[in-house]
């Protein structure tokens, strides 16, 4: 199995910055996706960002021009680099990892790390 550790939420004023970790350990050789999503209160979860083992990314429209996921193979390690930040983007925000080669659909990832709260205000 997979263990995945979140880090770096945290409270922020509109506009700003934030960078979000996620380590992850145990059979790692299984995943071939990793992906970033967000659950606001009485919503949802929805997918911010994916990235494949080939490095391909994908961005919900919302975030586009403003967060970038990246990973750290040595570290096993993906991160999410928020910028421009918006009241909008307050949710919980979760790290998860798929071993489908193409996965966007919350269903199609295993593995789960605890969430970690971002909240955006003024």
């Amino acid at each position: 199995q997979v263990q995945l550790v979140e880090s770096g939420g945290g409270l922020v004023q509109p506009g700003g910055s934030l960078r979000l970790s996620c380590a992850a350990s145990g059979s790692i050789f299984s995943i071939n996706a990793m992906g970033w999503f967000r659950q606001a209160p009485g919503e949802q979860r929805e997918l911010v960002a994916a990235i494949t083992s080939g490095g391909t990314t994908k961005y919900a429209d919302s975030v586009k021009g403003r967060f970038t996921i990246s990973r750290d193979s040595a570290k096993n390690t993906v991160y999410l680099q928020m910028n421009s930040l918006k009241p909008e983007d307050t949710a919980v925000y979760y790290c998860a990892a798929a071993g489908a080669l193409v996965a966007t659909m919350p269903h199609e990832y295993a593995y789960w790390g605890q969430g970690t709260q971002v909240t955006v205000a003024s």
